[in-house]
């Protein structure tokens, strides 16, 4: 499960699978049929998540169609998840590829709490300096009980839709 310690340390950033493998990923929940769910490093959005495929692709039209059809409906039982635990006003879906090239989708709730004119951008139009490099919202060890119950939540589901 989340480890704060070794996330700090931040050794597994340079190869995010290959750690998730070797069970030395510190922000890994779960493994799914077509790759790895990780606790997002920044938590302003609480419950962010990524859906990461493996085997590494370049994006969803380079998998054969029963694989793409496996990693959407990955991501939508990750979605449920996050739901359910987190109670969000809505979920936002997003497959981009655009800064890690290979095919991840970022899967997190977005809160009544949020400003309504955030609530009506994407997520990425929060501040950068504030929000997206600030170690406020970097994972910490007020996350772990959300990541514990995202992750519980996520074996529950795989055993009903798989």
């Amino acid at each position: 499960m989340i480890d704060i310690a070794k996330f700090r340390e931040g050794t597994f950033k340079a190869d995010r699978i290959g750690s998730a493998l070797r069970g030395e990923n510190p922000t890994m929940l779960s493994r799914m049929r077509s790759g790895f769910v990780f606790m997002m490093d920044v938590q302003f959005l609480p419950g962010w998540c990524v859906l990461t495929a493996y085997p590494q692709v370049k994006d969803l039209t380079t998998l054969p169609a029963e694989k793409r059809v496996e990693f959407l409906t990955d991501m939508h039982i990750l979605g449920e998840a996050i739901e359910t635990v987190t109670q969000p006003v809505r979920m936002n879906y997003s497959i981009l590829g655009n800064t890690d090239q290979y095919l991840h989708a970022h899967v997190h709730p977005r809160y009544v709490w949020e400003a309504p004119d955030r609530l009506k951008q994407p997520a990425w139009f929060y501040a950068q300096e504030e929000y997206w490099r600030n170690p406020k919202w970097l994972l910490n060890e007020e996350h772990i009980e959300l990541a514990s119950n995202i992750a519980e939540k996520l074996e529950t589901l795989k055993q009903a839709y798989y």
